[in-house]
């Protein structure tokens, strides 16, 4: 069905766990939160669907798209660990980790385009302006996402400051 090879099956079902959990987290939380029961399953789904994309690719970006993700998948969930970036290590887990959500939605999009339904997809070019517009849009969400990431994680930091300020004791 949807000329899907039995390992393309296991890459989708592993992977699709991935979009209702980052799309839960970014409306609960801003952002994806690697240190959440949310967070463990999207890492799960998110690792073995990128390295099952290698086995099933097709096109050459699809190596590119799932080297990418593997990259700042690790690279966000191990922001925490390095002590050396100090406060930047929050601001670059979650470009990270945004852009992992983005690397796994531009190809779900395009997939389902030019799948579904089977039989007749509604998209058979991968130049069709629908496709196209369609992953110009993923992108202007995940500039204005990131900026408004951004935009939140600098107010909390100084909220904190302000609110340490208040309650520490004057010298």
């Amino acid at each position: 069905m949807f000329g899907i090879s039995t390992l393309g099956w296991v890459h989708t079902f592993s992977s699709l766990p991935a979009i209702p959990l980052a799309i839960y987290m970014f409306a609960r939380h801003g952002r994806i939160v690697p240190r959440s029961k949310p967070g463990v399953v999207y890492f799960i789904s998110m690792l073995i669907g990128a390295v099952t994309v290698f086995p099933i690719a097709k096109q050459s970006v699809s190596y590119v798209i799932g080297a990418a993700t593997l990259l700042f998948l690790l690279a966000g969930y191990g922001m925490r660990r390095i002590s050396s970036i100090g406060g930047a290590g929050k601001y670059l887990e979650t470009i990270f980790l945004s852009l992992t959500a983005f690397l796994l939605f531009v190809p779900t999009v395009t997939e389902t385009l030019t799948r579904v339904p089977n039989g007749n997809p509604i998209v058979t070019d991968l130049n069709s302006p629908i496709l196209l517009a369609a992953q110009a849009g993923l992108l202007v969400i995940l500039i204005i996402g990131l900026s408004a990431q951004i935009i939140h994680l600098r107010r909390q930091d100084r909220l904190a400051i302000v609110d340490s300020a208040l309650t520490s004791p004057a010298e």
